[in-house]
């Protein structure tokens, strides 16, 4: 534990009006969860494939290789490059293929992570869990809302764990905030905003094409399975989140992470009522579906939360803010911060204007008469922040392969996977239509 007074960076990080000026600042290092402890108890090695190993299935296999228990039996993607970098990052040579089918007819994998473009990943889903695997889907769960409906059933049919890929979930910065939470320390909290914001063409998906990109080198028919048929186009195969076709633009790629984080902290696992989003497309003008600035407020159970994306200014980063009536919590990255609210009873000033003085004094009397007790102290602004190398990803898969052992649910199951894909669905639906998106629950259907 350490303490340190606060910066101006610091300041500017809690928020607007969140931080109390002149106020003591504790920082607090968080110990993250100690993953090779987790699975000492355990002599069992959980055997699982990768199907897709692009840029996130890369990833997944660099924090995968960190759990003591992993081991990677087989990959599979649609592109031989991607084949490549997939044995790079795991650091050893497995089996690899275009065709997941195969992998998934292995009497010896006991899970499959699923790393494919959105529209893919209803039909991979379901294909392994008729084969009697476990799933690690990344986010969003689902491309619409009848492919998660069928997803969540399937789940349930085949009495498989499930975990849905927003690695927040599983951060012990979120896990800090969830305590703060629920332990009513904010007051009641009314009202919630985040915005992920980026300014450069990485983070607005302009990726390069590969120079080796061709039909040889890709299976584009295979990718098209259940999308609308198109001579090939490489652009489309490496900048897939641009379209609808294949992606959910910043819905299903930002507002994802942010709607999981907000539901892991609050407890909140439900589809909000409504949403309404306005934005549009206004820098890259590239021939994509998507804007590149969204914003949607949503009503949730007794708070409502205002989520934003914007890809033309990164001034204001990642964050999430919880306004409470007692305290500000704000979540950024790997770290949080605990501002208190000054809540002490004061006598009014400015109506008081208005008045006479000999009146001002007699309220002024009275006020304080009836007000004896003295000010309570400002409490601490309070910070916590997870070490500098810390990976939430492998905390993520770490709870993922424990659940395959205990056959317990874990905290992004299918239902909280889904319900975070939902209002994805919900800001885009808004957006597209120019409505409001009503969730009828009866059906379980978006309306306008």
């Amino acid at each position: 534990m350490m303490s340190s007074s606060m910066t101006r960076r610091d300041f500017v990080r809690l928020g607007a009006g969140a931080a109390v000026a002149g106020a003591a600042v504790k920082t607090t290092l968080l110990e993250p969860a100690a993953m090779a402890a987790q699975m000492a108890a355990s002599d069992r090695k959980i055997r699982f494939v990768s199907i897709g190993t692009g840029i996130r299935g890369c990833d997944l296999l660099r924090s995968a290789r960190k759990l003591p228990n992993a081991v990677l039996v087989g990959t599979a993607d649609l592109y031989d490059m991607h084949q490549k970098a997939g044995i790079e990052a795991w650091g050893a040579e497995v089996p690899t293929s275009r065709d997941y089918r195969a992998l998934l007819d292995r009497k010896d994998v006991d899970a499959v992570f699923v790393a494919t473009s959105d529209h893919l990943h209803r039909r991979v889903v379901l294909d392994a869990l008729a084969a009697g695997k476990d799933v690690y889907c990344e986010k969003p769960m689902s491309h619409s809302v009848a492919d998660g409906i069928e997803m969540v059933a399937a789940v349930k049919a085949h009495k498989r764990i499930f975990q849905a890929g927003s690695q927040r979930v599983s951060n012990v910065a979120y896990k800090k905030a969830a305590e703060i939470y629920a332990s009513g320390r904010l007051g009641e909290v009314f009202y919630i905003e985040s915005q992920i914001d980026r300014n450069s063409i990485s983070g607005a998906w302009v990726y390069p094409i590969a120079p080796d990109a061709s039909p040889r080198t890709i299976d584009w028919d295979a990718f098209q399975r259940d999308a609308p048929k198109r001579p090939f186009d490489a652009l489309r195969f490496f900048r897939w989140r641009l379209f609808r076709d294949y992606g959910t633009g910043l819905g299903g790629d930002l507002y994802v992470h942010q709607i999981s984080g907000i539901q892991a902290i609050t407890g909140i696992n439900t589809v909000a009522s409504r949403a309404i989003t306005s934005g549009g497309l206004f820098h890259y003008k590239d021939g994509r579906d998507f804007p590149d600035l969204m914003v949607t407020l949503f009503d949730y159970p007794g708070v409502r939360v205002c989520i934003r994306c914007n890809q033309n200014n990164d001034s204001s980063g990642d964050a999430t803010i919880f306004y409470g009536s007692k305290g500000t919590l704000t979540v950024s990255g790997n770290s949080l911060t605990m501002t208190p609210q000054d809540t002490n009873p004061r006598p009014e000033g400015y109506s008081l204007n208005g008045w006479t003085a000999a009146a001002k004094q007699q309220y002024l009397d009275e006020w304080h008469r009836d007000n004896p007790a003295p000010p309570v102290p400002l409490g601490e602004v309070e910070r916590f922040s997870a070490p500098r190398d810390y990976d939430d990803t492998a905390d993520h898969i770490s709870n993922f392969f424990r659940a395959i052992e205990t056959r317990e649910h874990v905290l992004e199951d299918e239902v909280f996977g889904n319900n975070a894909a939902n209002a994805c669905h919900q800001a885009n639906y808004s957006y597209f239509h120019h409505t409001v998106a009503n969730w009828d629950a009866a059906t379980k259907t978006i309306k306008g």
